[in-house]
């Protein structure tokens, strides 16, 4: 991806969706050199994601499965099975800090993709320094920051989170499947339903929650959240309602 010296608003049309094979997704694009805490709030409200210095937020003309979700953090109870995986973790080391790149960060980001290829057919075209940087450090503002979870001082699992005063965003994870018994994909929203408790951040964003998708459908699990239902751009009201699930 070029680099750009402005910021910039772009809109594409009709590319392959990330989710469906057999869909098309329309999405609009923000690059911006410098965003605010308080233009960031908005956007999150709005259904807008970050990775790097791109803002997106999807405008699909003929699909809406795309949920944008948030866990409702003041009534979260942890259920026993979480409990569970926060227990195993006992002995997991947790580093916080501002986004980083390391030959540990690109080596397990690599192993990581290439189980889930595997496993989920995910399309994967490994990445480099530059490439890593782009999508996970630029953009390192004040809020920006990164979890690094280490057993014996091993890193297994890497997630970028952006903490906010009203929000956090959990932007994305990746980790080592060799200790699939420690859960630490689980465990890492765990660990920030923790922090937002701590924190009283009322809200942390999940991005798109796609009901019973092999890949995006896991977000259900953590009862209860809002979803968003309208598209709102920055100069509407976004609508947030609690999702209630059916019997």
């Amino acid at each position: 991806m070029k680099f750009f010296s402005q910021d910039l608003e772009f809109f594409e049309e009709n590319r392959d969706c990330s989710y469906f094979k057999d869909k098309k997704s329309d999405i609009r694009y923000r690059f911006l050199n410098f965003c605010s805490i308080e233009e960031y709030q908005k956007k999150l409200e709005r259904g807008w994601r970050r990775f790097g210095k791109i803002h997106f937020v999807p405008e699909c003309k003929s699909c809406t499965k795309c949920v944008s979700m948030r866990i409702d953090v003041k009534n979260f109870e942890f259920s026993k099975s979480q409990k569970r995986v926060l227990n195993k973790n006992r002995d997991t080391k947790i580093l916080i800090r501002p986004p980083s790149v390391t030959k540990e960060h690109l080596s397990l980001y690599h192993k990581y993709h290439s189980y889930m290829k595997d496993k989920k057919d995910w399309n994967y075209v490994q990445i480099d320094y530059d490439d890593y940087i782009k999508s996970y450090v630029d953009g390192n503002v004040e809020f920006a920051t990164e979890f690094l979870y280490l057993r014996d001082d091993k890193l297994i699992g890497v997630a970028l989170v952006d903490i906010l005063p009203k929000s956090i965003s959990s932007i994305y994870c990746f980790y080592d499947h060799d200790f699939e018994e420690f859960s630490i994909g689980k465990f890492s929203i765990l660990t920030q339903i923790n922090i937002a408790k701590e924190l009283n951040i009322p809200y942390i964003y999940l991005g798109y929650w796609i009901d019973k998708h092999y890949s995006m459908g896991y977000k259900k699990e953590y009862m209860p959240f809002e979803i968003l239902t309208n598209r709102a751009n920055l100069n509407e009201e976004p609508i947030w309602e609690e999702f209630k699930q059916e019997n």
